[in-house]
């Protein structure tokens, strides 16, 4: 397999809708495969098609509770809020404190066709959330807002999702 480029910054993949995904064959197993050694590589959490410059329907993840691939994602339910800071493997060195749901259900395939659901919570919820965003062309930067006065306080490491 291959390591891609990460697209950094002001790319116009970043912030692009990305097209569902259509052929589930060998070029979408290569796809992932290389995603998932770019994503380790980068010591990300995370990584979304765009990106590396592809405008499709596909992220992995691996925030401690394996490897999970999804290709075509959908959030079929969103509550709870959880505050924390982000970081972004296509924002290099830049942070923020972001707001998201607390629980997450995702639903996705994975590169056989085959549909999964992940019922998420806590960091996991928070990475899916920051990964399905970029398949929307939605950066976390656009999300970000000043913390609660007792969250500021706190000593904090953001995460670096993809």
């Amino acid at each position: 397999m291959a390591l891609r480029t990460i697209r950094t910054d002001d790319d116009p993949c970043l912030y692009k809708v990305c097209r569902p995904v259509e052929k589930f064959d060998a070029r979408l197993s290569d796809l992932i495969e290389d995603m998932f050694e770019t994503m380790d590589a980068a010591d990300g959490a995370g990584l979304a098609a765009p990106q590396i410059g592809i405008l499709r329907r596909v992220v992995v993840v691996d925030a401690g509770e394996g490897r999970i691939e999804l290709v075509n994602p959908t959030i079929t339910l969103a509550e709870g809020c959880q505050g924390g800071y982000e970081g972004c493997l296509s924002f290099p060195g830049q942070s923020g404190y972001v707001e998201r749901a607390d629980h997450v259900i995702v639903e996705g395939y994975d590169r056989k066709g085959e549909l999964h659901t992940y019922d998420t919570f806590d960091f996991f919820a928070r990475a899916m959330q920051h990964e399905l965003d970029h398949l929307d062309g939605v950066v976390y930067l656009t999300k970000k807002t000043d913390p609660p006065k007792d969250f500021a306080d706190e000593p904090h490491e953001e995460e670096n999702m993809g």
